[in-house]
Order: C-alpha cells, then sequence, then structure tokens
C-alpha cells in the first residue's frame, strides 16, 4: 500500500485510477477529433486543449471515486463495475455541465461532450475486462508471513480472504505461545534461520499475531528480518492499515500512545477545516432552503407536532449541544422518556419520515449547527448523553471519540451500514477512533466524496 497523507491507498488501486485518468483523456481526445471530423474540420494541436482535457478527466475520475468504482465489489464483478460506471460518468458529465457554464474556457462542445462520454464508457469498462481479476491477483498482493497460529493470526486468515484483500499470506510461524488454531502453521523450533526463511518464502512483511508477548518477543529473529528489508509490524498497525479502522480487540493504550497520530500539526488543518464548514454551510443553507422549506410543510400536514426536531448531543470534549433535524418521528416516539435506537422499520417513523430519511433531507438544517460552530460537515456522529455514558462504560477509549468535533458524515457512516446495536456502537467507534487518529483534509475530501455513495445507495437508512 502507499501512504498517502496519512491513509493508505493499495497499489492496484492507485494504479487503476492512473491508468482510467490517461483514458480518460483519451476520450475527450477522440471525441473531439470525432465531432470536428462529422463537420470536415481540421483539429488543432491537442497542446491547445489540455485545460479541457484535464477537466474532463478529473471530473469523471472525482464522480467515480465518490460513487466507489475503485471499492471491493467494483474491482471483483464487472457487472457491479458497469453499473457504478454508467452513474459515474452520467454524474461527471452533470458536473462538467455546471463547470462549463461558471468557466466557459474549460468548455467543449456540446456534441463532443455527448461522444466522449460514450467512449469514456466503453474504454473504462474494456479496461475492466481485459484485467479480468489481475488486480486482485497475487501478483498486486503483498507477501506475509504470520508469527503466531493462534486466535489472533486466525484473524489475519480470515481477514486475507476477504473481497479486496491485499496481501496474501506465504507462511505462518507457530510460535509456542498459546494453542494452535492454523494447522499448516510450521513450529519455530523446525526453522533453522527464521530470518532466511522469510527471505526464502519472498515475504515483504512479517506481522507479529503473539498471544503472549510478555518475554515472547523473538527479539534477534526481528532484528535479523528488519536488516533484510523486510517490513515488521504489529497487528493493530497492521489491521488499522488494512481495514482503516482501529481495532478494539487488539490495541492497548501504549500501542494509542506511542504510534503515529492525534498529532498537534493539525492545528492549521483544522482552521482550514474550519473555513471549509461555513462557507460551505453557508452555500447549502441558501441552496437547500426551499427544499428546508417544503419538506417542512409537509411534516407538517402529515402528522402532528413541529416540523423541526431539537435534541441535546455529546459534541466536542464531551459538551453537550442542540441539534437541529427535519422531524422524522411521531411526538410520542418516546413517551417513557428513555432514549431508544432507532429499529429496522422503525414504527415510530411517519409516511413522510420515511421519505426524508431516505434521501437524507432529514439532516439538511444540521448546516446551520455547523455554521454555528458545534458540528462539522465531517466527523463522528453525535450521540445522546444517555447513549454516550451507557456505551463509555461497556467500550474502552469511547470518549475519545469526543476529541474531533461531530459530523454530519463520517467515516464510519461511509465504511458501516446502518446499525443499533451494541456491536454497531463497537464497530462504528473503530472507524471513528481511525478518523480522530489519522485526520487530513484528504480524508475529509475523500468521506465527503463516499458519502455520495451512500445518499445514491442509501443502505440501511432509518
Amino acid at each position: 500500500m502507499i501512504r498517502l497523507f496519512k491513509h493508505y491507498v493499495p497499489h492496484a488501486v492507485l494504479l487503476l485510477g492512473i491508468i482510467d485518468f490517461l483514458l480518460l483523456m483519451a476520450a475527450a481526445e477522440l471525441g473531439w477529433i470525432y465531432r470536428l471530423s462529422e463537420i470536415g474540420s481540421i483539429p488543432e494541436p491537442i497542446t491547445t486543449r489540455i485545460p479541457q482535457l484535464l477537466a474532463f478527466a478529473a471530473a469523471i475520475e472525482i464522480s467515480m471515486v465518490a460513487v466507489g468504482v475503485y471499492g471491493a465489489e467494483a474491482l471483483t464483478s464487472l457487472r457491479f463495475a458497469f453499473a457504478r460506471l454508467l452513474v459515474a460518468v452520467s454524474l461527471g458529465i452533470l458536473a462538467l455541465s455546471s463547470i462549463f457554464f461558471l468557466v466557459p474556457d474549460l468548455s467543449l462542445w456540446r456534441s463532443n461532450l455527448f461522444y466522449s462520454m460514450f467512449i469514456s464508457l466503453g474504454l473504462l469498462f474494456s479496461l475492466r475486462i481485459l484485467l479480468g481479476k489481475t488486480l486482485g491477483g497475487a501478483a498486486f498482493k503483498r507477501r506475509l508471513v504470520v508469527l503466531g497460529a493462534g486466535p489472533r493470526a486466525q484473524r489475519i486468515k480470515e481477514l486475507s480472504k476477504q473481497p479486496g484483500s491485499g496481501f496474501v499470506v506465504v507462511g505462518y510461524i507457530a510460535m509456542n505461545d498459546g494453542p494452535q488454531e492454523i494447522p499448516e502453521a510450521i513450529n519455530r523450533d523446525a526453522i533453522y534461520n527464521l530470518a532466511d526463511h522469510v527471505v526464502l518464502l519472498n515475504a515483504s512483511e512479517v506481522v507479529l499475531a503473539l498471544e503472549e508477548r510478555r518475554n515472547a518477543l523473538p527479539l534477534e529473529d526481528l532484528l535479523r528480518i528488519k536488516t533484510t528489508g523486510v517490513h515488521v509490524n504489529d497487528l493493530s498497525s497492521f489491521i488499522e492499515r488494512e481495514t482503516g479502522r482501529v481495532d478494539l480487540d487488539s490495541v492497548n493504550p501504549s500501542w494509542l500512545i506511542f504510534s503515529d497520530g492525534f498529532s498537534a500539526s493539525r492545528r492549521i488543518s483544522s482552521a482550514l477545516k474550519r473555513l471549509f464548514d461555513i462557507l460551505a454551510s453557508a452555500v447549502l443553507l441558501v441552496l437547500t432552503l426551499p427544499l428546508i422549506a417544503i419538506a417542512a410543510i409537509l411534516v407538517k400536514l402529515d402528522s402532528k407536532g413541529p416540523a423541526f426536531f431539537r435534541q441535546k448531543r455529546v459534541g466536542l470534549y464531551g459538551q453537550e449541544f442542540e441539534m437541529i433535524k427535519l422531524r422524522s418521528m411521531r411526538t410520542d416516539a418516546e413517551k417513557d422518556g428513555e432514549a431508544q435506537w432507532a429499529q429496522e422499520n422503525d414504527p415510530r417513523v411517519t409516511r413522510v419520515g420515511k421519505v426524508i430519511r431516505k434521501l437524507r433531507i432529514d439532516e439538511l438544517p444540521q448546516a446551520w449547527t455547523v455554521l454555528k460552530g458545534e458540528m462539522s460537515f465531517v466527523g463522528p456522529r453525535p450521540e445522546r448523553k444517555q447513549f454516550v455514558d451507557d456505551l463509555a462504560q461497556k467500550m474502552r477509549y469511547y470518549s475519545e471519540r469526543h476529541m474531533v468535533k461531530p459530523g454530519i458524515t463520517g467515516w464510519a457512516q461511509v465504511n458501516y451500514p446502518y446499525g443499533a446495536s451494541l456491536e454497531d456502537a463497537r464497530h462504528k467507534l473503530e472507524y471513528d477512533l481511525y478518523y480522530a487518529k489519522n485526520y487530513t483534509p484528504f480524508l475529509d475530501l475523500l468521506i465527503l466524496l463516499q458519502t455520495v455513495r451512500v445518499i445514491i445507495w442509501p443502505e440501511g437508512a432509518r
């Protein structure tokens, strides 16, 4: 994997993205040449329209990232890839139309745009047919040796079998540190020189998955492996890199303290984040005010009670603030005063509420809370104090999620389907901790783009 702004991107995905960008520029150029040939004109040198070609390629590439073209499903299924490509190219063309209206100098002819759209779709899909499953094959996967053969090693084995996995395990070494769950593991005593064994397996990384590390770390072996140029990693860092979450089952306080993250250098990034929040929330409120007004009227007509719903939530540093949304439930949703998790097909949701929840329209008034500075566009979702107090007692590190400002969308929301249980809260906490630990403007941008996918395919919206 390649680390970009503290976030890991698989080599195969980065390579595919670069090839896609070049193909998109080629599609724009071919569309231009074809259109000129129709009217009997000779095209000028390509250098005269580089900005237009770059704008075309960038707009569609960004749309592809937004709708999940580079996700595990799209990399392993041609049917899934075609559906996402079709949506991405369509959204990209719509975005280009707006860009060309605002910046006419970057515009291509509408007929050229029409031809380029179909050419780009054909080229992008053809590339995926030619590559097949090559990008997900062993050629692009890192070769791992796992030190350990117990439950922790078993977790790595299960992770390697998941679609889109970027590594393959070429050897398990039983270190006599507990019960063995990997039958094919080789006992350490049967290997004369562990460093030579790792080199012979052509491994690029060794992962420590020991059940008991106290007085069990093979320091001499690890030193020799390290000096051969093979990367040595612990289980917590490995899972964080591969899954984009902080694994609560393996992490300990010392790892959080000494690992990279929670940097004080984010002050400039935080200032830029706040500036973006002010500008974006102001624009969003102005553009969506008519939609909010119409939705508020429909909410009032559909059920008794106020159109807007205000509720106390826990925000930055554990401080409470009042969040505002369009009301989507009956006013007696919590008659007994006890906080309740939302349920699948929740009977408390009104008819209009089902629609505005599905389309995320109920979230739009939160832009006012963002403008006031109590929330951000991106961050962990704020919870009610009753839930926070309960979850903080049941889960380690739950309070650490409040070290960043809560958001309308977040890393957990784009990576984990909607859920309302203790186990769901645990998984979301792992993603929230990853965001709090590795926050950068690049990660914020990635989350905002992928929120488009969540809106278009609202899996689990309640």
